[in-house]
Formats: C-alpha cells, structure tokens, sequence
C-alpha cells in the first residue's frame, strides 16, 4: 500500500514555492540555487528534494498556481453576474490587488516564464490566452461593437499593459496602495474607452481620413 503524505506536507510546500518566489523575484531564476531554496525555508537539501524534483518544477509550480488563482478570481467575478461594467471594473479591481499580494509570484510570471521547457510554457502560455480572452469579452460586453472592429483584444493588451507592470513602480510600502490604485486603473479605461473609434480600423476609413485636406 502507498504511504500516504505526512500532515502539512502541503503547507510545507506552499512555503518552499513562497521562499523560491521571493528568490527568484529579487535575484533571477538563473542565479539562484537550490542549496539558496533550502537555506531560505531552513530545510536540509535532500529534505528541499523530497518535496520537489528540481528548480525548473519549482519555476513550474509557482507559474501554474499563480495562473489558476487568477482563473478563480475571473470564475469568481463571473459568478456575481454583474452588468457589463461593473463586471470588467471588478476583473481590474480583483487583478490589481491579486498583483500586489502575489508581487512575487507575478514578478516570477512576467520574467522567468522563459526559462521554462517548450512544454510547460505552452501550457502556461495557453492558460495566459484564456485569461486574456475572458477580459476580452468583458470588454466587448461594455462596447459589443469591438468586436466587430477586432478592437477588444488589443485594447485588453493595452488594459493589461497597464495591470501587469504596476509592481515595477508601486512601492509596497509606498502612501499608494493596491487598492487604491486598482479604481485609478478602472477610471482611466473607462474614461479612454468610450472615446476609441472603431471606423479607423477600417481600412477605407483610414484611406479616406489619410488623404482628406488637412487644416493647419
């Protein structure tokens, strides 16, 4: 019969994927060793092997559980049943704050998913689209005519340029918070969506505001 795994073994783990995180956040995935891994969560090495095989599962790992907590969150918001925009306001407002509390794990994410086998960062990568795609159709909720013009991705992309790279300049012990950010972002798209024109992606429009007379 297989031996069952020990009471907190999964506590253990989650804090050897929390150490490695705070590791590869402050000083890269290829700088940091697993002997560092094990000094961080006081653990022996061969203890540190017993809970994961090498350094690239742990990268795996961390990449993975942050992804499917962003899933939950997107499955949770979806689950109020809101109308379209305070639908797509609680999507930024939930990814926002799930930045700053996973500051890490997000750093880890953005960076080191490079380092990944063909493999795992497929999977990885095709989870990333999934996310994406379901803020692409919040945002064409808002404005249905996006999505004809082929708008509503890009400017996800655009609403995510904005989400993803707030670690880089948002000091977490800073007078701005999370939470207080996470409207300032809501109010910005907001206020630039409603203003998008979506005949200037059609290529006649173009043509024809490209050669119009100017007024200078």
């Amino acid at each position: 019969m297989a031996r069952g795994r020990a009471a907190g073994f999964d506590a253990t783990r989650e804090e050897i994927l929390a150490q490695a995180a705070r590791l590869f956040a402050n000083q890269g995935f290829p700088a940091t060793s697993m002997n560092q891994v094990a000094e961080a969560c006081e653990v022996s090495k061969p203890t540190l092997y017993h809970y994961v095989r090498d350094k690239h599962e742990l990268l795996a790992q961390i990449c993975q559980n942050h992804l499917q907590h962003l899933v939950d969150l997107v499955d949770e918001v979806t689950a109020q049943a809101l109308a379209p925009e305070p639908h797509l306001r609680a999507l930024i407002h939930r990814f926002v704050q799930a930045y700053g509390e996973a500051q890490n794990e997000h750093r880890v994410l953005t960076e080191d998913l490079k380092f990944l086998d063909d493999a795992h960062r497929e999977r990885m990568v095709a989870v990333e689209r999934q996310v994406v795609g379901r803020f692409a159709d919040a945002v064409a909720a808002v404005r249905p005519e996006l999505r004809g013009a082929h708008l509503h991705k890009p400017l996800t992309m655009l609403l995510f340029g904005m989400i993803n790279w707030t670690f880089t300049w948002l000091r977490p012990d800073g007078a701005l918070t999370y939470d207080a950010v996470a409207p300032m972002v809501a109010d910005l798209f907001f206020g630039g969506l409603g203003a998008v024109r979506t005949e200037l992606t059609d290529p006649a429009a173009r043509r024809e505001r490209d050669t119009s007379p100017q007024v200078s």
